[in-house]
């Protein structure tokens, strides 16, 4: 149900609020570059420091903005169940096509405790959902065993997965129906990953690269192995420079630069650091798009 490209979208923000005409504007960038789905309320959409009114109507705008033309999967997750639940059942009601949950963080949940977790949210809003395995953000992490457990779970049809360990990455290939659309979740695996199974990659890169992650996923679907290699080598350098600082500070310099969106963040984020933001303007300058 989801594969392929999914940006996950930044959250542009003019003066303290969301920028609602930007981010309209990115979803049609990101569309006219083939993308196949976009992510609002990620962790690159700074989910964690938006208001829950924030957060319905960023869903809301991306939905109304994508017109049906793309998937939009939209960020609902939360270390509260009851909370997650209520933010899901609203990306429903917006018309969003399903829902990215990461998996409960601070709390750190025994495996019974993520699986418990899913299944109530599955049964309360009957939603595609998709299982976000980051351990670095959630002091957590879903071991493949865990993972096809929640696969049995009727609306769990994918995970994006973080983990950053190719070997617990295949295991979980293994572990789940091939239906079951395992995505890269860092943007130097989606080659890796495409290889051992993968079916795609929700990433961050794309949100100023977007023609060229679509180009490494659909000439590695065709069989195109030199050309999508070339495609990820290529990028290998901006991916460097758009994470050399926690995510998404990085990414909304980027655009900043090139004219899309005002560089703001929310405290606990801070701008980009003068060194950092001079080796990302080198990076989009090498890649020829500065």
């Amino acid at each position: 149900m989801f594969e392929g490209v999914l940006t996950a979208l930044v959250t542009p923000l003019r003066d303290g609020a969301v920028d609602e005409r930007a981010l309209q504007e990115l979803v049609e960038l990101q569309i006219g570059a083939g993308v196949d789905g976009l992510v609002p309320c990620g962790s690159t959409g700074e989910a964690a420091t938006l208001s829950h009114a924030e957060h319905r109507r960023v869903v809301e705008v991306v939905v109304a903005a994508a017109r049906g033309r793309v998937k939009v999967l939209a960020g609902t997750g939360s270390n509260s169940t009851s909370e997650a639940i209520e933010l899901t059942r609203h990306a429903k009601e917006a018309g969003a096509d399903g829902a990215l949950l990461i998996s409960p963080y601070y709390n750190k949940p025994m495996p019974e405790g993520i699986v418990g977790h899913f299944q109530a949210i599955a049964r309360e809003t009957s939603f595609p959902l998709v299982v976000y395995n980051i351990p670095g953000r959630t002091a957590s992490n879903i071991q493949p065993e865990t993972m096809a457990r929640l696969a049995e779970i009727d609306q769990v049809v994918g995970t994006k997965e973080s983990s950053g360990d190719l070997h617990q990455v295949a295991q979980t290939i293994q572990a789940t129906p091939d239906d079951f659309a395992v995505l890269a979740g860092d943007d130097w695996a989606t080659l890796p990953m495409l290889a051992i199974g993968g079916k795609g990659i929700i990433s961050t890169v794309s949100n100023v690269a977007a023609s060229d992650v679509v180009e490494l996923v659909r000439s590695f679907r065709a069989g195109e192995l030199d050309r999508s290699r070339d495609t990820h080598y290529r990028l290998l350098p901006l991916i460097d420079a758009v994470f050399c600082e926690t995510n998404p500070i990085p990414i909304k310099a980027a655009l900043a630069l090139r004219g899309l969106i005002q560089e703001e963040l929310r405290l606990p984020l801070t701008p980009l650091s003068p060194p950092n933001r001079e080796r990302l303007q080198v990076a989009l300058k090498e890649f020829g798009i500065l």
